[in-house]
């Protein structure tokens, strides 16, 4: 016995199987596409440091960071955090800072992209030697960070040698500084990646320094890796 459905019935079957259909496809196709991160970028870096003796050897660090990012638009990076640094005293006839030990703790968050958002813990230890070489200040900082985050935590080693060169003005101090620093990341152990910095130093009084600079990064596996920055950096000593 065959059972024919009404024409317009049958209509319906048909709309709603396509209609079926059709969620089936969506719903393996994202709401909204991102935007790919772009590998390039111009970004404004500002960085407060506030340093509270303790004693004579021991500060008590406090870091504020905000990064401007996606051609200086928009807030791209977020940083706050503590630690304490030490001065280890002085070698033979080098001044009292010649070595300096210091660890701290950053909260990070990141916006690499329009809806992206990642957050991440990290803690630093770092050794500093200074020296000079007649007017010419050298400094050599080793430091490890464990970068704790999602979805994989990683581990970095980072080595940056600096020359300072220092003059003295009618009302503070001034100097001209320029450094290198290179980041190995066990992640993916290779030297992952590069900064070149150049910029100016000056001391307004015994509580205030500022510093402007202009660095570029080389990294071919972070998304901004290359980047032009201008920064500025606020030391307050209290």
């Amino acid at each position: 016995m065959r059972i024919s459905l009404p024409k317009n019935r049958q209509n319906h079957w048909f709309f709603a199987l396509l209609v079926l259909l059709l969620a089936s496809c969506l719903s393996k196709v994202p709401a909204q596409a991102r935007p790919p991160v772009p590998e390039e970028d111009t970004q404004l870096w500002n960085d407060l440091q506030v340093a509270v003796p303790v004693t004579k050897r021991v500060d008590f660090n406090l870091f504020g960071t905000f990064r401007f990012g996606r051609d200086i638009s928009i807030v791209v990076d977020r940083r706050i955090g503590a630690g304490f640094s030490y001065k280890a005293g002085r070698f033979v006839k080098q001044p009292d800072d010649f070595l300096t030990l210091s660890a701290w703790y950053l909260n990070i968050i990141t916006r690499p992209r329009e809806g992206d958002k990642q957050h991440e813990n990290r803690l630093n230890l770092a050794a500093t030697l200074r020296f000079p070489v007649g007017k010419v200040g050298l400094s050599d900082r080793n430091l490890f960070e464990r970068r704790v985050r999602s979805p994989v935590s990683a581990t970095r080693y980072r080595n940056r040698f600096q020359i300072d060169y220092p003059a003295k003005l009618k009302d503070g101090q001034f100097g001209v500084f320029a450094s290198e620093e290179v980041f190995y990341d066990w992640s993916v152990n290779d030297w992952a990646r590069n900064r070149f910095s150049v910029g100016l130093s000056r001391r307004f009084n015994k509580h205030f320094t500022g510093d402007v600079y202009y660095l570029r990064q080389n990294d071919g596996r972070s998304r901004p890796g290359d980047l032009h920055v201008i920064g500025l950096t606020y030391r307050v000593r209290l």
